[in-house]
């Protein structure tokens, strides 16, 4: 039997028309057809987590504005359904967007770049800026990563404290900002996040256990090849 804690799944949306050199913030776009089977697949994992560690599925699966994880909690409620499980609704909240980049949203990096280097009151970006946890682009409504983080981290706690113990809560959003979620929980260093990434639509288990104390309880992160470019 699992410790009596109350749990969260965090499911990085499914693969999706994403346009090529640009951050994945707010862009609206659909889930591909891989991106859909990714998301199906996902309920049939969720309800074999539910099995063997003899978990009560909480009946609100949360979810952020975006297209693509709206698509892909809804695959996988669907599945849900399919499998005998009662889900609800869907609710979708901006708390767990994924990194806003503000007035800047879905221009490319070297459009991003250009506006701050001929805007005269801007420095120009650091290199590998959009990667970096600590750095926030300077236009209206932008965040850093790890604000980002710290937003999705709040949510995931206030969903945890609400829940019963025993419970398991999905919670679908977007890699980057689940992982400095997962470092403002205490799960990761913030030296591991830039190593790691999330795996499209696989359900990865966090445990809260009280007084702010969260673990890592199943499920894996995806450890990125070397060179490989950041898509979240």
């Amino acid at each position: 039997m699992p410790e009596p804690g109350r749990y969260i799944a965090l499911i990085r949306h499914g693969a999706y028309h994403q346009k090529p050199e640009t951050p994945s913030a707010l862009q609206p776009f659909p889930l591909t057809s891989e991106g859909q089977a990714q998301a199906a697949a996902c309920g049939d994992a969720v309800h074999l987590l539910l099995t063997q560690a003899q978990l009560t599925l909480a009946p609100v699966i949360h979810c952020s504005h975006q297209l693509r994880a709206w698509q892909t909690a809804e695959a996988i409620r669907e599945g849900l359904h399919r499998a005998g499980h009662r889900v609800e609704r869907i609710t979708e909240t901006a708390s767990l967007a994924e990194r806003s980049v503000g007035a800047v949203a879905n221009l490319t990096t070297t459009e991003i770049e250009a506006l701050l280097e001929a805007d005269p009151r801007y420095d120009p970006a650091p290199r590998g800026w959009k990667s970096n946890s600590h750095y926030q682009l300077p236009f209206q409504g932008a965040e850093s990563l790890l604000q980002a983080g710290e937003r999705v981290a709040g949510h995931l706690t206030a969903v945890a404290k609400a829940a019963l113990p025993g419970t398991l809560t999905l919670c679908v959003g977007h890699g980057a900002s689940f992982r400095h979620a997962a470092h403002h929980l205490g799960v990761l260093r913030l030296g591991e996040i830039a190593r790691l990434s999330m795996y499209h639509a696989r359900p990865l288990l966090l445990c809260y256990m009280g007084g702010g104390r969260w673990s890592h309880f199943g499920g894996a992160w995806k450890h990125r090849q070397r060179q490989e470019t950041p898509l979240d």
